[in-house]
């Protein structure tokens, strides 16, 4: 499932397309993916101006001028992809910029400045949805999210308050959306190894020093994933089609057998299973 830096990749890549474009035509083509779509939901979309594109952990808000935000999550499998921009869409007259469409081409915007943009998700574990912009923070799938890694609420010191006698592996705790938001597998071990933690570890254990190291760590670790347009596993991919190329950067991650990243380090990384969840480290370097 794609993680933050790479849900922020995509925003990246929408906003030169949508942002102060207006959906010129909304081509819904099912009823929903993992949930049902709201109501009327091409009407609703044709003709609005987006205002602006954020982002909340791993949900991607496009905020209309109509006061309604769509809200998109990726699911599993799911990417965006924009095509053709640059000419004015014209209603009918097909654009030779965009690619023929797919199977699972599921919901397609033609912005009013030639762009196209389409969701394509194989396994339909994506979701979309349309809410009033003003109570978009209160919706049930953000309303109990955690602080931003790469926000100023996140810190030491609220890990520390959140961890307090707590006796969960520290793995969990991080990858727990309550506590901090957007974080997944892949980045959570990268984070640990930086942080020299082992991933067992009980959260309630590490002390503040510890701590502070963890949080500068995933604040690196997201910005350099980011920078490097996050990393392709499997299906994801930038909105220009491209892949990501963190993980060529993987330290431990999906690194089981080889030896460790750190110079001089004599140790060979592991795998364990957390949660159901692969989990790599350095046994050497992670106490």
């Amino acid at each position: 499932m794609p993680e933050l830096p790479e849900v922020e990749t995509v925003r990246r890549g929408l906003i030169p397309a949508m942002e102060g474009a207006r959906i010129a035509q909304a081509d819904i083509r099912r009823a929903g993916l993992r949930w049902p779509f709201p109501p009327r939901l091409a009407e609703r979309l044709t003709g609005a101006r987006i205002h602006r594109l954020r982002r909340r952990s791993k949900y991607i808000l496009a905020d209309l001028d109509a006061g309604e935000t769509i809200l998109l999550h990726l699911g599993m499998s799911g990417r965006i992809i924009v095509s053709g921009w640059g000419e004015p869409h014209v209603p009918g007259q097909f654009h030779h910029g965009h690619p023929a469409p797919a199977r699972h081409d599921h919901v397609v915007l033609d912005m009013d400045n030639g762009a196209r943009v389409t969701f394509n998700d194989a396994r339909r574990f994506g979701a979309l949805d349309l809410v009033t912009t003003a109570e978009a923070e209160a919706h049930p799938l953000l309303a109990v999210l955690g602080p931003e890694p790469l926000g100023n609420a996140f810190s030491a010191a609220h890990l520390a308050e959140r961890f307090k006698g707590r006796k969960a592996p520290i793995k969990a705790m991080l990858m727990d959306q309550r506590i901090v938001a957007g974080l997944g597998n892949i980045y959570v071990c990268e984070a640990l190894f930086r942080a020299g933690i082992y991933p067992a570890r009980p959260a309630g254990r590490i002390g503040s020093a510890r701590l502070e190291s963890l949080a500068q760590a995933v604040r690196m670790v997201l910005n350099e994933a980011i920078e490097a347009g996050g990393s392709s596993l499997r299906d994801y991919r930038q909105t220009d089609g491209e892949l990501g190329y963190f993980q060529h950067a993987f330290r431990v991650y999906d690194r089981a057998g080889l030896p460790c990243a750190t110079p001089g380090c004599p140790g060979t990384v592991r795998r364990i299973v957390q949660s159901g969840r692969s989990t790599h480290y350095c046994p050497r370097c992670q106490r």
